[in-house]
């Protein structure tokens, strides 16, 4: 049955690859390219897989990520995995922005594997997004699967709609953040993760 569902899905994403194919084919004839030049020939063909690869995690469930990985421990410190790379698409202008996350739980009686966090962060980032949005959607999958005491989650970003176009401010970044439980009612625990994710590492 698993092998069946995968064949349906590749099917489906070679259906989706050949379409896209077309339609970007049809945007550079629009912008006045000659897509019959060496350099292009295969150009369309190329973004289209590439956008796939881009929006892929609108078919991937982050609790699921999650629940995969998820132990009974008695720890209750803060746990904390930053300078996560991040990189997506905004959905304003589809260029992309990027640049790193950092999250912290305080375990509740269960912890997650570590590398499950980054790949959380994928599952939404590789999607057509605002990064207001992003962040909000990490915090609440740690907070909804692992129940913890509090979650913090900060994202830095640049973001190539206003570096390559618009106001063109090219050293400019934006940061959110989202905070759950202690992070939000206990001063001294935001303020020790703010510390540790503004600590470089030697």
């Amino acid at each position: 049955m698993e092998e069946m569902n995968l064949t349906k899905m590749d099917a489906s994403n070679e259906k989706h690859k050949l379409v896209l194919t077309e339609l970007y084919e049809q945007v550079l004839l629009n912008l006045g390219e000659d897509v019959s030049r060496e350099g292009l020939e295969k150009t369309p063909q190329r973004v289209a897989k590439a956008m796939q690869f881009l929006t892929s995690g609108n078919h991937i469930n982050p609790d699921e990520i999650m629940n995969q990985a998820i132990f009974h421990e008695e720890y209750s410190e803060m746990v904390i995995v930053k300078d996560i790379e991040v990189y997506s698409m905004c959905e304003h202008h589809m260029l992309p922005f990027f640049g790193k996350a950092h999250i912290a739980y305080i375990p509740d009686g269960k912890i997650v594997g570590l590398s499950k966090i980054p790949r959380v962060v994928d599952a939404y980032s590789r999607r057509l997004q605002v990064q207001e949005r992003l962040t909000i959607e990490i915090r609440d999958c740690v907070q909804r699967t692992l129940n913890p005491k509090g979650v913090a989650v900060v994202i830095e970003c640049a973001h190539m709609c206003m570096q390559m176009r618009g106001v063109q401010k090219q050293n400019s970044k934006t940061t959110t953040s989202a905070f759950t439980g202690l992070f939000l009612s206990n001063d001294a625990t935001r303020k020790e993760f703010i510390n540790l994710v503004q600590t470089k590492n030697n």
